[in-house]
């Protein structure tokens, strides 16, 4: 356990087995972890679906270098650790960033609100955000309902195990894509699509996630594709249409919940961008999500957001703090940043990297 706030270096390889996700990619584990410290297991993994960068959730919560739960050393100073997630009552934090990578289309999904009725006991709802990292020649995503489409139409055509894909928008997507994906909205991650994915769930609860549909695909009992005897995988269709906005189409997400920051530049001097957060403090906003992208070479100071931030570097690197003190972060590798620290120094060096956090929000403690 730390006796003094320092940043904390999180393990690298904190990844999900292939049989929960069987649609994973090749990029997370032979490009944005190649320089980050793995284990000897996870060094033999062929495609990584996940990297759980930043979580305190029991399934696949984060450790340290030295195997200390986060969650242990958030829960020793709350209030130095949280910031605003401590004046909430928290005694750890609701944030959860993850690495994610699809080798082929996940399915067509949608998350509850916090506040359904229909969540069982230990379940919450939960908000997210995509920022994109990589892409395939003409990958996108599937986000938000075309018009007309209503829960009749919906499921008339689940039912009869149609394209259900079509009656959402395809949007192909660029480096440095940003979408807010908030309760309600259905959505996909297309094939060849990589990103970094923050998401808001409230701590001691599993966040919910229910599928409408899966490509009609079947699986064997390790996750791969079996077309002849195979088993699809579970889906959720009345919940997942009862938990649906029917007014969010793709226009107006595209409108609302995107915005595009660009290429990152990582040849040229220091900046920081804000790519979401609340009313007035961002290009697009979130209901309980921030994120900031740090770029380029040379030093710069980080957002005072009095909240626990998780700083993903996906190229380069950065230093945090005094000579004698001194944490390098490689690409591959999650920092995790206590909201008292929020002055400490930086530097960055022919980087690329995102910084997460929560605002105070009404999600509830």
């Amino acid at each position: 356990m730390p006796t003094r706030f320092t940043p904390i270096l999180l393990r690298s390889d904190n990844f999900t087995p292939t049989v929960r996700t069987p649609w994973g990619g090749k990029k997370i584990i032979n490009k944005y972890k190649a320089l980050a410290p793995l284990s000897e297991d996870k060094k033999k993994y062929e495609a990584v679906g996940e990297s759980w960068e930043l979580s305190v959730e029991p399934d696949f919560p984060s450790v340290t270098r030295d195997e200390i739960a986060l969650a242990e050393i958030l829960a020793s100073e709350p209030e130095k650790m949280l910031g605003i997630e401590a004046e909430q009552g928290r005694t750890t934090t609701a944030l959860l960033v993850k690495l994610l990578d699809a080798g082929e289309n996940l399915s067509l999904q949608i998350h509850p609100s916090s506040d359904y009725k229909g969540l069982g006991e230990g379940e919450t709802g939960k908000a997210e955000c995509w920022y994109v990292i990589d892409h395939d020649e003409g990958a996108g995503i599937y986000f938000g309902l075309r018009p007309g489409v209503d829960e009749s139409l919906m499921r008339s055509r689940i039912e009869a195990q149609g394209e259900v894909s079509k009656l959402l928008y395809f949007v192909p997507v660029s480096r440095g894509d940003l979408f807010v994906i908030e309760p309600g909205t259905p959505h996909a991650i297309g094939k060849g699509v990589t990103l970094l994915e923050p998401q808001f769930v409230l701590p001691g609860h599993r966040g919910v996630t229910y599928r409408y549909w899966d490509w009609n695909r079947r699986y064997d009992e390790m996750g791969r594709v079996q077309a002849v005897g195979g088993k699809p995988r579970q889906l959720h269709i009345e919940r997942a249409l009862a938990v649906t906005d029917w007014s969010r189409t793709g226009e107006f997400l595209l409108d609302a919940c995107y915005f595009d920051s660009g290429r990152a530049e990582i040849d040229v001097g220091a900046a920081l961008a804000q790519l979401c957060g609340p009313e007035g403090e961002a290009p697009v906003k979130s209901s309980c999500l921030r994120a900031a992208r740090l770029t380029g070479s040379g030093s710069l100071p980080l957002p005072s957001w009095n909240a626990l931030g998780a700083l993903t570097v996906i190229e380069g690197a950065i230093c945090l703090g005094e000579k004698e003190d001194e944490i390098r972060v490689v690409a591959g590798q999650t920092v995790a940043i206590p909201a008292c620290l929020s002055d400490i120094p930086i530097h960055l060096q022919r980087c690329h990297a995102v910084l997460c956090a929560v605002h105070a929000s009404r999600q509830g403690r």
